[in-house]
C-alpha cells in the first residue's frame, strides 16, 4: 500500500521555480531587435509610404526623401491648399497604427513646427510654435481680407477629421496656448489703418463639448484699447466678438471717424469706452 507524504502543519510548501535572470534581457534583446529591424524597413520605405496612413481629409504629393524622414511638396486638408511639409517619424508608433513625428510645416511665408499623432479618426498636436502672414491662410477661409502677421505658441491641440465635403477638414476639440497678430489691417476698416497688435489667450477649459470656444482678447498696443472676449462656433462656422474699445490719443483720423460711426450704434460709457459687437463667418 503506498505511504502517503504530508508536510507537518505549519511547514511551507516548496517555492516555484525562480525565473531566470536571463529572462528579462532576452525579452528587452527582442523589443530592441524588433524596433532596429522595423526602423530598418522605415529608412528604406519611399516618403510616399506616408499616404497609406494618412486619413481621407488629407492628401500630399511630390514627395522627397524616406519615409523615415521626408516631406510632401503639396499637402492638401480637405481639397485646401496647405503648403507643404518635412516630417521625421517616430517608428515605434506604427506598432500602433499610428503616425507620429517631428513636423516642419510651410504654407508662403507661414511656419509651423509641432510633434503631432495622426490616425483615422484625428491628429493630436504637441508644442505647437510658429507664426507668418495671416494672408497666407485664406485658402482655409481664415482671416479673409486681413493683413497682419501673427505668432502662436500653443501647449496641445485636438482636432477630430470631419467627413468628406463637410466643410472644414477638421473640428477642433480641444487647445491651449496664445496667439497674437501684429499690424492687423482691413480695408473694410478704417480704409486699411493699422490697428495695432493683439492677444487671444485659449485656457485648458475654453472649447465645450460641442467644439464651441471662448478665447479672452486684449490689445497688446496701437491705436485701440480693446478687452473682448470670442466665441468660435465650429458647427455654424462663425465668430463672435464682444466687448469694449477706445481710441488712444494717437489713433490716426479714420480710426477715430470708425469710432465715431459705432458710437452712433453704441453710445460710449463714462470713460469713452463703446461696445463693440461683430460676427464673423469662416
Amino acid at each position: 500500500m503506498p505511504i502517503s507524504r504530508s508536510h507537518p502543519r505549519g511547514a511551507k510548501s516548496p517555492a516555484a521555480p525562480a525565473r531566470s535572470p536571463l529572462l528579462r534581457p532576452l525579452i528587452l534583446i527582442a523589443v530592441l531587435a524588433v524596433l532596429a529591424v522595423l526602423a530598418v524597413i522605415v529608412i528604406s520605405l519611399p516618403a510616399s509610404m506616408v499616404n497609406r496612413f494618412l486619413p481621407p481629409a488629407i492628401g500630399a504629393e511630390d514627395f522627397s526623401g524616406s519615409l523615415w524622414h521626408g516631406s510632401a511638396g503639396r499637402l492638401t486638408l480637405n481639397g485646401h491648399e496647405a503648403g507643404a511639409v518635412e516630417w521625421r517619424l517616430h517608428p515605434a508608433a506604427l506598432l500602433r497604427l499610428t503616425l507620429s513625428a517631428d513636423l516642419h510645416c510651410v504654407k508662403g511665408g507661414f511656419v509651423a513646427d509641432a510633434t503631432a499623432d495622426v490616425d483615422r479618426q484625428g491628429l493630436t498636436a504637441h508644442d505647437l510654435r510658429g507664426g507668418g502672414p495671416i494672408e497666407d491662410l485664406s485658402s482655409f477661409g481664415i482671416a479673409t481680407g486681413w493683413r497682419g502677421t501673427t505668432d502662436f505658441k500653443l501647449d496641445e491641440v485636438k482636432a477630430a477629421f470631419a467627413p468628406g465635403g463637410s466643410g472644414a477638414p477638421m473640428n477642433l476639440l480641444s487647445a491651449t496656448g496664445e496667439f497674437s497678430v501684429a499690424n492687423l489691417a482691413s480695408q473694410r476698416i478704417a480704409d486699411g489703418a493699422d490697428l495695432g497688435g493683439y492677444a487671444l489667450h485659449i485656457t485648458a477649459h475654453a472649447i465645450t463639448a460641442d467644439a464651441d470656444t471662448a478665447a479672452e482678447l486684449a490689445d497688446t498696443g496701437g491705436p485701440l484699447e480693446l478687452t473682448a472676449t470670442i466665441h468660435l462656433s465650429m458647427k455654424e462656422h462663425t465668430a463672435t466678438l464682444s466687448g469694449l474699445v477706445k481710441a488712444r490719443a494717437d489713433a490716426p483720423p479714420a480710426v477715430r471717424n470708425q469710432l465715431d460711426s459705432l458710437a452712433q450704434i453704441h453710445a460710449a460709457d463714462a470713460s469713452g469706452r463703446i461696445p463693440l459687437e461683430l460676427e464673423f463667418t469662416y
